[in-house]
Order: structure tokens, then C-alpha cells, then sequence
């Protein structure tokens, strides 16, 4: 249905950023890690992986634990985070809506990542409904939502803060810290309901009329790569 619609979901998009920013040798770090690089590319996944020297997986939560992928894990969060390596990549896939002190996480960013190298972000829009809303809910009932609209389990849900959700936001953050914008997309995110074939659809339909019309997708994500200078 999405092949019919000429659509292609965020997450495909983030994941030819990183395939073609990994490059042969290069060092790794994955802020956010969890269980796996790519939860819907595992080969992928395994492909780039064995292209990098060394991929350090940083996240706190215990789903780090079951991480086959990275070559080192260290269960803290990325402003907590020391090492005396240096980077020349570091992704936050889907984590960026979950740090609590932007400060502090890119202060640390900026410690690691080498002069040239890139960090890549990916995650929600702070305008799109579904980021309004998850604001709006109390927490205690996120995992019923997400489970119900994506089968998400309940060790994958985490509360969110929204703190740095914007463009303008993160093109902020990254210049205090010595980063450039250096590319950015807003991704129309059409899998909110695409547990059900003919909401899907609808999504779809409503997706390719706003394209038509030249008009950005309410249901959005930012994709955005920076270079340290």
C-alpha cells in the first residue's frame, strides 16, 4: 500500500542517513541503544555494524541487556556518559524526546564526538498531534496507547520530556556546543494507525493530498544531522 502511495516511512529515511554516514572503520556511538540498532532493518543492521570498527551502545534502561549488536555497552545516559575515545558518528534514534537535560546530554556530546564528526537525530516534531497529546496524557496511561496503537511492551516505554523537539530548538543546542546544521528533513509520519489496514489508508490518502497541495504532513518527524567544528 505505501509502495502504491510512493511513500516511504521515517525510519527508512534515518536509516540510509546512517547507512551512508557509517563509514568503513569509523567509531560509533548509539545513544539510546536499547535491544537493537534498527528494530525494522535487522539486516541492515548487521551490514553496517560489521562495516564500523567500533559501535559503544549508551542507554540506562536494562533493555540494553539484550543488545546484540553494539561491541560495548555502558548501562548510563549520554550525560552521564565519559570516555577518553573519540567519535565520528553519534545517532539518537527515537531518545531525544526523552531527555530530561539537553544541556548536559549535548555538553557531553561535544566531549565525544570528534572535530568533523556528525550526529544524527531522529525523532517526533513537538507540533505533531501525537507528541501534543502524549504531553497532555499522564504518563501512567502511555503504555496503553502505544500498545494498543503499535503492540509497543511495556519495558519499551519511557517518559518523555519534549525539551529539545524543534528545529529551531536543536539548531540552538547544537551552535553552543560547537555543531552546524549540516542537513534537515521533516518526515510525514504515516504509521499512527497503521496497525489497521483502512486507517492506513486513510493516512495515506491524506498524506499524498497534502503533498499535492505543497503542504507539510500534521504527523511529522525531524531528521537532523550536525558536524562538529
Amino acid at each position: 500500500m505505501r509502495s502504491r502511495f510512493g511513500y516511504h516511512e521515517p525510519d527508512a529515511w534515518y536509516e540510509a542517513v546512517v547507512d551512508r554516514l557509517v563509514k568503513e572503520n569509523c567509531t560509533w556511538l548509539e545513544v539510546g541503544g536499547g535491544k537493537i540498532v534498527f528494530p525494522g532493518n535487522r539486516s541492515l543492521a548487521e551490514r553496517i555494524v560489521e562495516r564500523c570498527r567500533h559501535l559503544v551502545s549508551v542507554d540506562p534502561s536494562d533493555n540494553l541487556d539484550e543488545n546484540r549488536f553494539c561491541h560495548e555497552k555502558v548501562k548510563t545516559t549520554i550525560a552521564e556518559y565519559r570516555s577518553e575515545r573519540r567519535f565520528d558518528l553519534a545517532t539518537l534514534r527515537m531518545v531525544a524526546e526523552h531527555i530530561e537535560d539537553p544541556a548536559s546530554a549535548l555538553a557531553s556530546l561535544a566531549r565525544v564526538v570528534k572535530t568533523g564528526g556528525k550526529v544524527v537525530i531522529y525523532t517526533p516534531n513537538y507540533w505533531s498531534p501525537a507528541a501534543f497529546f502524549a504531553r497532555l496524557i499522564p504518563f501512567r496511561f502511555h503504555q496503553f496507547f502505544t500498545h494498543f496503537l503499535w503492540q509497543t511492551e511495556q519495558e519499551d516505554v519511557f517518559p518523555t520530556f519534549y525539551r529539545m523537539n524543534t528545529r529551531r530548538r536543536l539548531r540552538d543546542l547544537f551552535r553552543r556546543n560547537g555543531f552546524e546544521e549540516v542537513g534537515f528533513m521533516y518526515l510525514g509520519n504515516c504509521t499512527t494507525f497503521q496497525r489497521f489496514r483502512c486507517t492506513c489508508f486513510l493516512e495515506l490518502l491524506f498524506w499524498r493530498v497534502l503533498r499535492g497541495l505543497n503542504l507539510k504532513y500534521p504527523e511529522n518527524v525531524l531528521l537532523g544531522v550536525y558536524e562538529k567544528t
